[in-house]
């Protein structure tokens, strides 16, 4: 029988909370780790002992999400944070993913969205089931040159640096140099986020 997968839950609202608790536990695939009101609460424990995957409500009452997800990259944590949020502003998006979420659901979809978001980041990627890009108020890729957007879509397309190099006839070091500027323009901090972007553009039509 496969182990389950560990999951904490932060919400500043009980209720939630103890939905959220519910659901988890109901579905059988999942074993809650803890149940917190605060991102300090799950900081300590955090510090103590490793969390797999936590569910995070954006509007903490001691900091934001991205107060919390601040502090969990300068700790060199290993736990994947999914937000589970009600903002909808596109602040909060780009927050969310320049911070190094894992995942990012609206409270206002249907409960199995936020099982299966759990799933996919337990394995290893990245769960941004409906984001609407139009949130994002641009195509995140405008502002891109034609290089950095040639660069996008062969990393979409699974090509690693050397291969990259070869195609484009320039140095590994220089991939390097154009991927660095292509991160600092999405706001993201490495090729998968690079590449959820790129493909959720590239569904709506951007």
């Amino acid at each position: 029988m496969a182990a389950k997968i560990e999951v904490a839950i932060v919400d500043q609202n009980p209720v939630v909370r103890a939905g959220l608790e519910a659901l988890v536990i109901k579905d059988g695939r999942f074993g809650v780790a803890g149940v917190f009101s605060t991102g300090a609460a799950l900081i300590d424990v955090m510090l103590k002992r490793p969390l797999e995957i936590a569910i995070v409500g954006w509007a903490l009452p001691d900091m934001q999400g991205a107060d919390l997800l601040e502090r969990i990259k300068r700790e060199k944590l290993k736990t994947r944070v999914i937000v589970y949020t009600g903002e909808r502003s596109s602040d909060v998006l780009r927050q969310a993913i320049k911070g190094g979420a894992w995942g990012f659901v609206s409270k206002m979809e249907e409960p199995p969205v936020l099982l299966e978001a759990v799933v996919a980041v337990a394995r290893g990627r990245l769960s941004l089931p409906y984001v609407d890009i139009d949130l994002l108020n641009h195509d995140p890729l405008d502002g891109l040159t034609a290089r950095e957007r040639e660069l996008l879509a062969a990393l979409a397309n699974g090509w690693t640096n050397l291969q990259i190099a070869a195609r484009t006839g320039i140095t590994r070091n220089t991939v390097k140099y154009h991927l660095k500027n292509l991160y600092d323009k999405l706001g993201v901090s490495n090729r998968a986020m690079a590449v959820a972007l790129f493909m959720s553009a590239t569904r709506s039509g951007g």
